[in-house]
């Protein structure tokens, strides 16, 4: 994998005040995923906004992990649903057309 798509652990912990344990502990939960390199500990870059919407619940909301990872399970959930509706609208409009 490429380090272009990657961002450093420690700097976005940094830039953000976020505790490096907390994105560790979301690891545990299988919410991120972490990737080392030589020692160093980097977050895929598509996983951003994931981790910045968590981090917002945990430190702004005062949201255990429990509770993230119960919110993140629903909004997968919600995210599916969404598409499924899109697919069966489109399909339903095709009908309608003739």
């Amino acid at each position: 994998m490429e380090t272009k798509s990657l961002i450093l652990l420690e700097q976005f912990c940094s830039q953000l005040n976020a505790e490096p344990a907390f994105i560790f502990a979301l690891q545990e939960y299988e919410l991120v995923e972490i990737i080392e390199i030589e020692a160093t500990q980097y977050l895929p870059e598509e996983q951003l906004s994931e981790v910045e919407k968590m981090l917002r619940l945990h430190y702004d909301l005062n949201i255990n992990l429990e509770g993230i990872d119960a919110i993140a399970s629903l909004l997968k959930q919600i995210s599916s649903l969404q598409q499924e509706l899109l697919a069966v609208k489109n399909k339903l409009s095709l009908y309608e057309a003739v």
